[in-house]
């Protein structure tokens, strides 16, 4: 697939500057809440749903026993019955003591029928099965089960007692065997002393209405389960297509195929997917020019340790064919320097090869290069180091020139630019060091008085073993990594280094080193 069809395939329209966190929270929220609030819908309609007909049955209850209270006794088990068969409800008027009662159903039908759960179809199963699931995860209260009592008296009536003795109107709800709920209604006889009359009505019609409206909750939950699959689908469009892209890409990298694997950067998403699609790039670049330096610096390692290794090969070949001692002197001194080349040129290659890992280790601290670069220079005169080159410093005001950063790092960065200052100097000649605050930088500079940098080679003295030997010096006096050591170590400390003449109409070139300012604390 070509790379701009492929960038088309997973770039999204209106939705790429959405974060992935706000994609994930807003599915998930979304279906929960949906889900959520139809239980305590469900429960809370319910509630209501029984509050009021409970109402209407105390309302239609108290009616009742005032119409029976003013009827002729003789007359009160029809008027109850009539009224029950009206109403749908049962209706038994305890006289009072222990003796039975008038029941409405020994002159009517009776008004309702307790069932038996194991006689019920499969269908009313499965509703019972999901009424219980839903009152289990809502919390709903789970009123006692509805027996007739053996023996029929006011006494096996808890609220029919509790009306005789206060006087009011109780009302109790219970459950059928099928979960049905039982609403029973006592009420004190007025104008009969101790009678009470009580109603009890299975209100089937409730559960069915509940369940009508579940079922419109499940039509409801099932549009939501399908907008939360196709959400889904979009989510993994986002996410998991791209990521794979990428895990695929990441996992040719690690079979040591950088060269080949080009990491889609989608550049028209602005999520954390986009973010990690640029950073796995930008990794694989990186990751692919560090290959190519660490092979190019394997090259001219070996091609700048070939050269003192043939030399020291002749050399020492020529040592057992040679008797005149004056040519075995000369050749034991071009050993010699070779062995001296061989080590300079070892110990920068180890201190070039481990300068990144021991940068990246390393813990900055606040230094003042004031006095750090007056110490060096100090050092390196006490040690007639300078070759009869002068040494001239500019010591700025204390805490004037005060960066964070590796101290011995830093030192090792103004060492190498004033022996690359001396060795291009004339004999006798200054090389001037100056520390300065310029704004939010310190600004390090050492001028010399040689011939100056040619433009064209500005950028390419601070490659690895590049070598511009001054005029009249011995081949292999130089690694052609000081420099280079130099750069890395100031861009470690998120400085710049490059190189420039001189503006005081003098010849030589002018090192500056730009690092930025401490924090103050």
């Amino acid at each position: 697939m070509p790379r701009r069809s492929e960038e088309r395939d997973l770039a999204l329209a209106w939705s790429g500057r959405w974060s992935l966190t706000s994609r994930i929270l807003a599915v998930n929220i979304f279906a929960l809440a949906m889900l959520a609030g139809g239980f305590f819908y469900l429960d809370s309609y319910r509630s209501q749903v029984i509050d009021r007909r409970t109402d209407q049955a105390a309302f239609e209850t108290l009616l009742a026993a005032r119409a029976t209270a003013s009827a002729p006794p003789a007359d009160r088990l029809a008027l109850l019955a009539q009224l029950g068969t009206v109403a749908g409800t049962r209706f038994r008027l305890y006289p009072g003591g222990d003796a039975p009662p008038l029941d409405s159903w020994t002159m009517s039908a009776p008004t309702y029928v307790l069932r038996d759960p194991a006689q019920d179809p499969l269908q009313r199963r499965v509703a019972r099965f999901l009424d219980r699931a839903i009152d289990t995860v809502v919390g709903a209260d789970r009123p006692d089960i509805f027996v007739e009592p053996a023996r029929d008296r006011l006494a096996a009536w808890p609220e029919a007692v509790t009306a005789r003795r206060t006087g009011q109107t109780i009302r109790f709800l219970r459950r059928a065997p099928e979960r049905t709920p039982v609403i029973s209604i006592a009420t004190p006889m007025p104008g009969m002393p101790g009678a009470v009359l009580l109603a009890t009505d299975n209100a089937r019609d409730i559960v069915r209405v509940v369940r009508a409206e579940r079922l419109r909750l499940g039509i409801v939950l099932g549009v939501v389960v399908a907008a939360s699959m196709l959400l889904s689908l979009f989510l993994a469009r986002t996410i998991v297509r791209p990521l794979r892209r990428l895990a695929r890409a990441a996992h040719r990298v690690r079979l040591g195929r950088a060269r080949e694997v080009t990491v889609p950067r989608l550049p028209s998403r602005r999520d954390e997917i986009g973010l990690l699609a640029r950073a796995l790039s930008d990794m694989s670049m990186a990751l692919r020019q560090r290959i190519d330096a660490t092979e190019a610096f394997a090259a001219d390692v070996t091609h700048e340790l070939k050269n003192p290794l043939a030399s020291l090969r002749s050399a020492v070949e020529s040592m057992g064919r040679v008797s005149d001692p004056s040519l075995r002197e000369q050749l034991l001194e071009v050993i010699r320097d070779d062995v001296r080349r061989l080590d300079r040129l070892i110990t920068d290659i180890a201190d070039a090869s481990r300068l990144d890992a021991e940068l990246s280790r390393a813990r900055f601290e606040t230094i003042d290069l004031g006095p750090m670069i007056e110490g060096l220079v100090a050092q390196r005169e006490a040690r007639g180091q300078n070759h009869g080159v002068r040494l001239a410093f500019a010591r700025p005001h204390a805490g004037t020139a005060v960066v964070l950063g590796d101290g011995s790092r830093l030192t090792r960065v103004v060492g190498n630019l004033i022996d690359n200052a001396i060795s291009f100097s004339p004999p006798d000649g200054l090389v001037q060091i100056a520390a300065t605050r310029d704004g939010d930088r310190v600004l390090v500079r050492v001028d010399d008085e040689g011939p100056g940098v040619p433009p064209e080679a500005r950028e390419a003295i601070f490659n690895r073993f590049h070598s511009i030997r001054p005029e009249g010096e011995a081949f292999g006096r130089h690694s052609g990594l000081g420099l280079a050591i130099a750069k890395a170590i100031v861009e470690a400390h998120n400085g710049v280094i490059d190189v420039e003449d001189r503006d005081d109409d003098s010849s030589g070139a002018r090192f500056l080193v730009r690092l930025p300012v401490a924090p103050e604390r």
